[in-house]
């Protein structure tokens, strides 16, 4: 398998933000209220994430180690203001939806620890490829979580009813423990797809681009069950 595609797939199976690493959950949890705000907070974040890739790639020989975080910090925030510019200029109806979350990009723990753990120590195409992968795998996870809440909660997906307005619906889901519910149901699905596989119930060798930063005992450089 290619170092390309095996980017791609590490991000969107493997080891997808939302649905294995639980990473992000702030946004997750708070704006998949519908499918087109799950897709336009997984995208928006995917543009920043492969942006601050590929300039801390670049960068990785000139930002010394005793300012890289500090460094990379500043340099996800430009990008975030550049995208949240952008979105508030020409899609303001999703600047609206996603509010505050657009600015919370810069201290989401799934951009600065793809920076810290792959970009600053890899070439630019891999970490470019590396930041789609994550991104989309994000995305994925987002928009199957805001179309479960918008079918169940409002009987629509993407805004197109296709339910009688008088039809009961399951208000709740598009209420804050809807998220929780539905995010529960679908780990607990890519679980069952991972066991059937023939991955799953095997040691698993610990990888450090997975948790960059975490100190949990018998995590770091060990096998888990």
């Amino acid at each position: 398998m290619s170092k390309v595609i095996e980017r791609l797939y590490n991000g969107i199976i493997k080891e997808n933000p939302t649905l294995v690493l639980m990473l992000g959950m702030c946004p997750t949890l708070a704006v998949t209220t519908s499918a087109i705000n799950g897709v336009g907070m997984g995208l928006t974040t995917t543009v920043v994430l492969v942006m601050s890739n590929l300039l801390i790639s670049m960068l990785r020989k000139v930002i010394p180690d005793s300012v890289r975080i500090p460094a990379f910090i500043v340099i996800i925030a430009s990008f975030v203001t550049i995208v949240q510019l952008l979105l508030q200029a020409y899609i303001p109806s999703l600047y609206d939806a996603l509010g505050i979350y657009i600015p919370l990009i810069v201290v989401n723990c799934i951009i600065l620890g793809r920076a810290e753990a792959y970009a600053s120590k890899n070439k630019v195409i891999p970490s470019v490829f590396d930041g789609i992968g994550m991104g989309l795998g994000f995305t994925l996870g987002l928009t199957l979580i805001g179309i479960v809440r918008e079918v169940l909660g409002a009987g629509s997906v993407f805004g197109f009813k296709f339910i009688p307005e008088d039809f009961p619906t399951l208000t709740i889901f598009i209420l804050a423990p809807g998220a929780f519910f539905v995010l529960a149901v679908l780990t607990a699905a890519m679980n069952k797809i991972k066991l059937s596989s023939g991955k799953g119930g095997n040691a698993v060798e610990c990888d450090e681009s997975m948790c960059a930063g975490c100190t949990m005992t018998g995590c770091r450089g060990r096998s888990v069950k």
